[in-house]
């Protein structure tokens, strides 16, 4: 390996820690909330829960006028000396931009509240509860779905679903001005069954690399371009497997994360550094296997992003984590096997293929990459 490679090497990979620093992203944390959270729970008897956890601190610059109890969606209660205005305030904006609809008709809600958790008496040192907004209302007869959106700028919140006879909730996220995905709330167990929880999961790893990962499609394909040969590639393709199932649980589970912005940039920049490896080392090394699976750690996180907003079934949590991660390995492996198919098993050994297929393919991939990575760090 020349010196010119390891030094280009070197400063490719600084350039990916200063694009992290600059944005602030050293620091692992757990992952964001975002300025409100939302969780609706379905009783047998006809009716519907609504809690809205508000974080007004963390909350856009939203301006309005002082904090007034009638709402679009009816007269706010409980609001009290004791009520925080800037939380009043929050909460009445977040109603005036909130839609609860069943089968997509918006219904209004009977009851409009704050409301507190109960706190523990024998614990003299527990911080008073932060009050909550608490909606009420009938669930239409007949209704089947519900769906709720807001069109305040508070980005992405989570939503939780509870339904009373089912063994387990749902978590979808959901950002702020897009319409929101109907949720089923009958209260059976059948539609959410282990089987189906798995081909569910299977099937969006696998559409997360095919058609929708053009970004990972084109990082295995720099792994493909450099050598045709499976043992290679079988080392490659395993330290990236590995990397990513690693961070991709660490950050699932909580213990890691980055900000999306970010990783969405080491991502572009790690396709540019393998892309122009390419164009100095004719074959697989050491030393480029573990830079595949250091690059593979930053892909494991733009999957748990991907995942995260997707939501996971709490009680099949481990399942859903698994097929998620063998769905996108398949998608993985049917991009080697296409590329094997149509350019390396007919030309991988002609002695032009370096020369009209490896180089121009791997300088059109960094390219690319370049270019994501700009648009991504500049967004």
């Amino acid at each position: 390996m020349t010196s010119r490679f390891l030094f280009l090497r070197l400063f490719s990979l600084l350039g990916l820690g200063l694009a992290l620093s600059l944005g602030g992203a050293a620091p692992l944390c757990a992952h964001e909330m975002g300025a409100m959270q939302v969780r609706v729970e379905f009783s047998k008897a006809g009716s519907f829960r609504a809690e809205f956890r508000l974080d007004p601190e963390h909350a856009p610059p939203l301006g309005g006028a002082a904090p007034f109890e009638r709402t679009r969606l009816g007269k706010i209660e409980g609001i009290t000396s004791s009520i925080d205005p800037q939380l009043a305030q929050f909460a009445q904006q977040v109603l005036e931009g909130s839609r609860l609809a069943f089968d997509d008709r918006e219904v209004r809600p009977e009851r409009i509240s704050f409301a507190s958790d109960p706190t523990d008496p024998n614990d003299p040192f527990a911080a008073p509860p932060r009050p909550f907004l608490e909606v009420r209302g009938k669930i239409p007869a007949g209704a089947a779905t519900f769906s709720y959106s807001c069109s305040l700028p508070v980005g992405k919140f989570p939503i939780a679903y509870d339904v009373e006879g089912r063994a387990e909730g749902s978590i979808e996220w959901q950002t702020a001005g897009d319409a929101g995905k109907p949720f089923s709330f009958a209260p059976s167990d059948e539609q959410i069954s282990l089987g189906s929880v798995i081909l569910r999961y299977l099937g969006l790893g696998f559409t997360h690399i095919l058609p929708k990962g053009l970004d990972h499609i084109l990082f295995v394909l720099g792994l493909f371009l450099l050598s045709t040969r499976w043992k290679p590639l079988l080392a490659q393709v395993t330290a990236f497997t590995l990397a990513h199932t690693l961070t991709l649980a660490l950050s699932i589970y909580g213990l890691v994360s980055l900000p999306s912005r970010f990783v969405e940039t080491a991502i572009a920049l790690s396709i540019v550094v393998v892309a122009i490896e390419n164009l100095f080392v004719r074959e697989v090394h050491k030393s480029r296997v573990a830079l595949v699976f250091v690059f593979g750690l930053l892909h494991g996180l733009g999957f748990a992003g991907v995942l995260t907003e997707l939501g996971l079934p709490r009680r099949s949590f481990l399942p859903a984590l698994l097929s998620f991660n063998v769905g996108v390995e398949l998608g993985q492996l049917s991009v080697l096997a296409v590329a094997f198919a149509l350019v390396g098993w007919p030309f991988g050994r002609a002695a032009w293929y370096r020369r009209r297929v490896v180089l121009p393919a791997s300088l059109a991939i960094a390219a690319v990459g370049l270019f994501w990575a700009v648009e991504r760090f500049g967004g």
